[in-house]
């Protein structure tokens, strides 16, 4: 296997155990002379299709080139018929599925994580509220030892530091999760920033792709950003720990983000249009998500081989998933997706 860089920004090369490898890297493009499936989209499941692309092409040949973009790009692509598969968190309403001609369907379930880079605080130490995350992106809460983060922080020693914040500059359905989730627990979030794929942001840098946003928070002190789980293990970042709709203050664990996903009703009516974010729950993490695969409605030859990858993927794939803390599709729900491809002639 070749792998050559397409302008990528960052490369982080990395093989994890023998059943897990891959190339954890911001766009990779595998080059040789059998037949390829093209995708592009989403950075939020980039680490597990990684996996999926390396074990897919040992089983069968057939090779993935996937470029992680962000899930702005991805919908871009495939509406243009570029690619044989976008790929976006952020899902579209079904509505949105009929006016471009595309079908959807969920690949895989993750969370959200906010993250820190503070001297002295590790992974899991700092509390925070759905309400003082929404305060410090919008630049009304700008120290760490601000008094309402320090009222359920006890013990723990915050520096009278400015907070730099760090988003997205990309268009992204990370920050659609995340956004949305803000707006669900902060009306003055809502009424003023919103939710979506890009946002005007109140204050904060932005890094391209989860991969940018990670490095700008490994490299700025008191910084204070947001990335799928996977790039929180990869990048070795220290995660806050977040109160959800119960009241319980959770980690970003398997068990949690499992918890969000047990509250889904999926509608394939509906194309499988569904947040999971503040789901409910006592165990439940609040910026959970699905994120989603795009096929345009007159590819059906392509489309046969993105469902063949993916229907691979569902049989093969869970144990590499839960290696890097994503979710796993429940059986039923990947029958219904099954049920769904038959119906629009593509499996």
């Amino acid at each position: 296997m070749i792998l050559k860089k397409e302008g990528c920004s960052k490369m982080f090369k990395k093989l994890l155990s023998a059943g897990l490898s891959f190339v954890f890297v911001f766009c990779f493009t595998i080059f040789s002379h059998s037949e390829t499936i093209t995708g592009a989209g989403a950075t939020f499941p980039y680490p597990v299709y990684s996996v999926w692309a390396y074990q897919y092409q040992k089983a069968t040949g057939i090779k993935l080139n996937y470029q992680a973009i962000g899930s702005g790009g991805g919908i871009k692509q495939i509406s243009a018929g570029v690619v044989d598969f976008g790929a976006s968190d952020a899902p579209l309403t079904i509505n949105e599925q009929k006016k471009h001609k595309l079908l959807q369907f969920p690949a895989v379930i993750g969370g959200v994580v906010p993250v820190v880079n503070i001297d002295g605080v590790e992974a899991g130490k700092l509390k925070l509220t759905g309400s003082i995350l929404a305060e410090i992106y919008m630049g009304k809460i700008t120290k760490w030892n601000d008094p309402q983060i320090t009222a359920i922080n006890k013990g723990l020693n915050l520096p009278d530091a400015k907070i730099t914040v760090v988003h997205r500059s990309d268009g992204s359905g990370t920050t659609a999760i995340f956004t949305s989730y803000l707006s669900a627990v902060s009306k003055d979030w809502a009424s003023v920033v919103g939710k979506g794929k890009a946002v005007n942001w109140p204050v904060g840098l932005g890094g391209k792709g989860n991969p940018g946003v990670a490095n700008y928070v490994k490299r700025v002190k008191n910084s204070i950003g947001y990335v799928e789980f996977a790039y929180t293990v990869e990048n070795k970042l220290s995660y806050v720990k977040l109160n959800n709709k119960s009241g319980n203050f959770v980690n970003p664990t398997f068990d949690a983000f499992q918890a969000a996903a047990e509250s889904a009703e999926w509608d394939k009516n509906k194309g499988f249009y569904l947040w999971l974010v503040n789901a409910p729950g006592k165990k439940a993490w609040p910026i959970s998500g699905a994120t989603f695969i795009l096929l345009a409605k007159e590819k059906k030859a392509s489309n046969k081989k993105v469902v063949e990858f993916y229907d691979w993927a569902f049989k093969n794939g869970d144990a590499a998933a839960k290696k890097l803390i994503y979710v796993p599709l429940p059986e039923s729900l990947k029958e219904d997706i099954r049920s769904y491809w038959k119906e629009n002639g593509i499996y």
